[in-house]
């Protein structure tokens, strides 16, 4: 299947690309892209129409502003997480904890189809700014309601050791799906991560097993 991205490196040398033939998908993917890469200031509307291949006016037309362009892009790439974290949690799994361990696998395997956001995720994060009060109100806070709430219950019955949702949330993102931002650095340490499905399905399941079983508390009298 061909994605936004090969669609951009397969493009011919030439004259630049009509604005209505551009797919609005392939621009907000390349746009990601680019903001997660350069950062906000590093990247620019030209950069991004030269790597589109097309005429210099069309992100001003689209969208006016680098700003609106921003906005669009993280709408495009973050727009999926919050359903879809909401929709891993099964009614019909009995068990609280085990629940939480497959939202934390879950959570990994969809990074490993979407490396940019962690990426925008590590240049945003830096400093306060609109743009990171944006992608934590609109998509972060939302995606993680269910987990801390979930947290909180299994401390409070004494389940797990009482972590601060901040902490679990930067273990199972900045170190948990890490060697799929950080692509380069994870094959140049051997990790086979992102190999294929296999290994990455493999890598969520000890990640997420791990995690939880160091959260986990001996069985007390009362809960044996």
């Amino acid at each position: 299947m061909t994605t936004a991205s090969d669609e951009i490196h397969n493009r011919r040398r030439g004259r630049p690309k009509a604005s209505a033939a551009v797919p609005e998908d392939t621009i907000l993917a390349v746009a990601l892209k680019q903001f997660a890469l350069l950062g906000y200031d590093g990247a620019s509307l030209r950069t991004i129409n030269r790597e589109l291949g097309v005429s210099h006016n069309l992100l001003y037309q689209r969208f006016g502003t680098k700003e609106g362009l921003w906005r669009a892009a993280v709408d495009f790439g973050f727009g999926g997480l919050v359903a879809y974290m909401q929709g891993i949690f099964d009614p019909t799994i009995a068990e609280p904890l085990e629940q939480l361990r497959l939202a934390v696998r879950q959570f990994l395997i969809y990074s490993h189809d979407r490396p940019e956001l962690l990426a925008l995720m590590n240049s945003e994060g830096r400093q306060s700014t609109e743009r990171l009060d944006y992608i934590v109100t609109r998509y972060i806070a939302p995606s993680q309601s269910q987990i801390a709430r979930l947290l909180a219950h299994l401390a409070d019955d004494g389940t797990i050791r009482r972590v601060p949702h901040a902490t679990f949330f930067f273990l199972a993102t900045a170190g948990g799906a890490a060697p799929f931002t950080l692509a380069a650095l994870a094959k140049s340490l051997g990790s086979p991560a992102a190999a294929d499905d296999v290994s990455i399905a493999e890598h969520a399941e000890l990640v997420s097993t791990m995690l939880i079983e160091g959260l986990r508390l001996p069985p007390t009298e009362g809960r044996r």
